[in-house]
């Protein structure tokens, strides 16, 4: 089984990912090819990232369950306010999960992007040669 990602780490790789999506979308063909490529593997990490994520909020989620139990004891509470105390102890794994899935299909549209982008490079060659030729 693949190792989970440090909660700090999953943080600090998740802000340079931000980075990199939030570069401009390069010009020239060969520079897209390139950045096509480096989405795909961002895509697969992000995934990997989600599911860290996902074991640091249940890992959170169960130790927030045990503590809230503790503190309130026997004393009756609605499971919705009781869930909205577990969210609260939650709030920051919760937002790495959030940005992860987030980060993941923001790199899955820009490769959707990207291929728009080649398919009309490769329309505009076709159409220029079909010019020349006559």
């Amino acid at each position: 089984m693949n190792q989970i990602t440090p909660f700090e780490d999953l943080l600090s790789e998740a802000e340079a990912i931000q980075e990199f999506l939030e570069e401009e979308t390069p010009s020239e063909i060969s520079l897209v090819l390139m950045r096509g490529n480096e989405l795909l593997a961002y895509i697969a990490r992000t995934g990997k990232m989600k599911a860290d994520a996902k074991y640091w909020k249940e890992k959170k989620t169960r130790s927030a369950i045990m503590d809230t139990v503790k503190e309130l004891g026997k004393d009756l509470m609605p499971a919705s306010t009781l869930n909205k105390l577990i969210d609260a102890n939650c709030e920051r794994e919760s937002m790495l999960l959030e940005w992860c899935d987030r980060l993941n299909r923001t790199a899955t549209h820009q490769v959707d992007w990207l291929r728009s982008v080649v398919s009309k490079e490769k329309e505009e060659l076709r159409l220029s040669q079909g010019f020349n030729q006559r």
